[in-house]
């Protein structure tokens, strides 16, 4: 049976249901070219998000979001055209998105964003700790919800 907790917390993605095109842009710098497409769609049974994406200058992706270990929290298991391969902590509330995490292969990662009052604009920062303790701005991220 349910937790009452992770209903909620799975409840809030709600959200990002729908498609989204993707802007994304060293931090300072011109965006990568190319329009990025972003799905966001639940499994069937809502226990599992499954989030596409389509980064025409990257590479492309796939994750599973789902309920954490700890109550309230979330869980992105991440894999990339590239073969790469990654689980990220994630928060989901109050109009604030946030991902982290500490591993250090190849390093650790943390991300933030926020809605717009709208709800069709998220605007978010990635930041990584290449020496594995020293945060640095990496890359921008904008998504933009399509009509």
């Amino acid at each position: 049976m349910d937790q009452p907790s992770e209903t909620l917390t799975l409840e809030r993605l709600d959200t990002l249901v729908g498609k989204w095109t993707m802007e994304a842009a060293p931090v300072g710098g011109p965006p990568f070219p190319g329009e990025a497409a972003v799905t966001f769609e639940w499994l069937n049974g809502r226990k599992f998000l499954i989030e596409r994406w389509a980064v025409p200058s990257a590479f492309d992706g796939i994750a599973v979001i789902g309920a954490g270990e700890q109550p309230d929290s979330l869980r992105r298991h991440y894999f990339d055209a590239r073969g790469e391969h990654r689980v990220y902590e994630m928060t989901f509330r109050d109009g604030v998105w946030t991902q982290w995490r500490d591993a250090s292969d190849p390093f650790p990662q943390r991300f933030s964003a926020t809605f717009a009052d709208d709800a069709k604009t998220i605007s978010g920062r990635w930041e990584k700790a290449t020496d594995g303790s020293t945060w640095e701005d990496d890359i921008d991220i904008v998504y933009r919800r399509m009509a």
